[in-house]
């Protein structure tokens, strides 16, 4: 089967020092990839890298999506092939709300507007999903919002944008139960064939909702255990130090 992500030997550096040391993963169309692992592992670093942040420079290895290098394109070139990212911490927009976020992005990745009454429909429709009111739309972008309410904001996007790659940099974080369900349930109303997602978070609970193909644990900038849902469960129960001994680094 042909891969969306196709992530080789990836080493990467923030200055001199090294936090990405050969990373391989590979995402298939459809599948739902989960990386775990401790603070400081570099799971964030990768997602950024992804996207092309310049604060990072590869210094070896390749990042292909769809089979082609994707290392030569700015961040927008790389957004507008397919590749989203949800953050960790939202950036605030005072004084753009969020229908007039939600049009230009979108008309930034059709490269046209999209028709009132179609933009209506397809908010509407997304807008149910994550149980927001009508007067969400008229609030300037994560200004002022609850962790719950930007993580909802995020997920808003991704329902209109319909990526063929979504990765959600703990999405989780932040969330009460209620919130982290229906946000759950977002992401999950985004899965499909044609679709993938990279889910990066530090807890079994949201895999309770969203229900990985793949799970990764993530250490010292690589991936040093896979498996499925029974691995998440695992870490719950035993953390991650068999894990780190297995490699060698206790």
């Amino acid at each position: 089967m042909a891969t969306f992500l196709e992530i080789r030997d990836l080493h990467a550096s923030v200055g001199e020092k090294e936090i990405l040391k050969g990373v391989n993963l590979s995402i298939g169309p459809g599948e739902v990839h989960a990386i775990m692992g401790p603070n400081g592992s570099g799971k964030s670093t990768l997602s950024n890298i992804i996207l092309g942040h310049p604060k990072y420079t590869v210094t070896s290895g390749d990042i292909k999506f769809k089979g082609e290098s994707i290392l030569p394109l700015p961040t927008d070139e790389r957004a507008r092939l397919g590749i989203f990212l949800s953050f960790q911490y939202p950036t605030a927009l005072p004084g753009v709300t969020i229908g007039n976020f939600l049009k230009s992005i979108l008309k930034a990745h059709r490269g046209k507007d999209t028709p009132v009454k179609e933009f209506k429909a397809e908010l509407k429709s997304a807008m149910s999903l994550l149980d927001v009111p009508d007067s969400f739309i008229a609030r300037y972008v994560n200004d002022g919002f609850s962790g719950g309410e930007k993580k909802k904001a995020e997920i808003l996007q991704l329902s209109l944008l319909k990526p063929i790659l979504s990765i959600l940099d703990e999405t989780d974080s932040g969330l009460d139960i209620d919130a982290l369900r229906i946000v759950s349930e977002g992401i999950t109303a985004n899965r499909s064939k044609d679709r993938s997602i990279l889910l990066i978070t530090h807890y079994q609970r949201m895999l309770n909702y969203v229900i990985p193909d793949f799970i990764h644990v993530f250490a010292d900038g690589r991936i040093l255990e896979t498996g499925g849902k029974e691995l998440s469960l695992k870490l719950e129960e035993q953390g991650y130090d068999w894990i780190l001994e297995k490699a060698g680094m206790k």
